[in-house]
């Protein structure tokens, strides 16, 4: 189990800013329960296009400056993390796997063994495979099984997403992570990390889709039945809102940035009309008034175009009827105001905004949408090292022939390993 006190380090590497979140594991019955934030450091990033690292040296600079932030206020010195990486050059497609199961009963290295069956696929040589998501188990006939372990059979099947990226867009990520002196324990999809972060096991039951705007990106990952079903990513972001701003008032890209976040509305209708804002001039032109109804306005059809292709998505997914949970918005676009409203029109189901849960200590300091992604990179480290060390703990299975033989020694009225009554009745006189 994931030890009391171990620490995990997320490393959110996103188009406008990098974000690390060190957290110490809180074990709970033998699982590691939530954590606790011991530290965060939040610094803008310009090295990223689109989530793609197109500056190493920038990018490098932005992560040095967050890991020593994390680090002073942590207190504690930060060598390994897990990285996210998000980007139009993510890829998500189905797989099956198969495998006889080792014994009669279902173990975690059955379980290894059918998701590396269904990672033995052919892909191409400048792509690698991220993750091999499970979708659901079969175990011989039996279908819609979500934890297979302990499950008694002989035939085990694993339907999968199978998330893959670009090698070099990966490599690049590790590049910069390993030029500050860190090692990369695995590089993480962003909205696999969000969801860690904001959701809740009832939502993944009943169906919920979470749409993570990030800077470069809008990422989508759905949940069906407790499984991952579908993983996308959408070339548009927040980012393109502050252009749209920066052009239609002709102002400085970081003014632009400033009033969105301090004063843009994503539904032109809930601003009053009367309602001014102050807009700085570009190329020494003086401020000048503005109706806010304006910024309104160009946000407005921007973010409805994203909405828009998120509900083409859903709709081509197949599985838009069953979102019974609706959509949880993550990344830091979404803080606007109207987002949610502007959202539920469009989308035709219930929208809300995402924070991280399963969290103590710093709370104040990630509890925010634009930081799902660092915490849940925290949270997902901190599965990985409870993942990891039960299956260090797990006793070797039993050969299926040994276990056989046993049961037939039983049904001839053999003696077992088991000491039974007449065992019993042998060590009593």
């Amino acid at each position: 189990m994931a030890k009391q006190g171990e620490i995990v380090v997320g490393l959110d590497i996103g188009t406008t800013k990098v974000c690390a979140v060190v957290a110490e594991v809180k074990s709970s019955g033998g699982d590691f329960s939530e954590i606790e934030i011991l530290g965060v450091g939040n610094v803008p990033c310009k090295g990223l296009r689109k989530g793609v690292v197109a500056n190493v040296a920038s990018t490098t600079e932005s992560i040095r400056q967050a890991i020593e932030e994390a680090q002073n206020m942590a207190g504690v010195e930060i060598r390994t993390v897990f990285a996210g990486i998000a980007g139009s050059h993510v890829r998500a497609q189905t797989s099956n796997g198969v495998v006889a199961i080792a014994s009669n009963e279902v173990t975690r290295s059955d379980v290894e063994r059918v998701l590396e069956n269904a990672r033995a696929i052919p892909i191409p040589t400048d792509r690698q495979i991220l993750h091999v998501l499970p979708c659901e188990y079969l175990v011989d006939t039996q279908d819609g099984i979500r934890e297979p372990v302990g499950m008694s059979g002989v035939r085990l099947e694993a339907k999968a997403q199978l998330i893959t990226a670009a090698r070099s867009c990966v490599e690049n990520v590790i590049k910069c992570a390993e030029r500050v002196g860190l090692t990369v324990a695995d590089v993480v999809l962003e909205p696999l990390a969000s969801a860690e972060a904001v959701l809740t096991e009832d939502e993944r039951e009943i169906g919920v889709a979470v749409v993570d705007i990030g800077g470069g990106t809008t990422d989508v990952i759905l949940y069906v039945d407790g499984g991952i079903v579908s993983a996308n990513v959408i070339p548009v972001g927040g980012m393109s809102v502050t252009s749209d701003i920066a052009a239609g008032l002709r102002t400085p890209m970081a003014e632009a940035e400033r009033l969105k976040h301090a004063r843009g509305c994503a539904l032109g209708r809930m601003v009053p009309d009367d309602e001014e804002m102050e807009v700085p001039g570009v190329g020494g032109y003086p401020a000048r008034r503005v109706p806010r109804r304006v910024l309104a306005d160009i946000i407005e059809p921007r973010v409805e175009e994203i909405f828009a292709v998120v509900r083409r998505q859903l709709e081509e997914s197949g599985y838009l009827e069953q979102l019974s949970a609706g959509v949880v918005l993550c990344g830091g676009a979404v803080l606007m105001e109207g987002m949610t409203e502007l959202g539920e029109e469009i989308l035709g189901m219930p929208v809300r905004r995402g924070y991280p849960v399963g969290t103590r200590g710093l709370t104040d300091l990630t509890h925010g949408p634009q930081f799902a992604t660092a915490v849940g990179l925290a949270r997902y480290g901190a599965r990985a090292i409870f993942l990891a060390q039960a299956r260090e703990e797990e006793p070797a299975p039993m050969p299926a022939s040994k276990a056989v033989g046993k049961e037939h020694s039983r049904d001839q009225g053999m003696p077992s390993d088991r000491p039974g009554f007449w065992g019993w009745l042998k060590a009593a006189f």
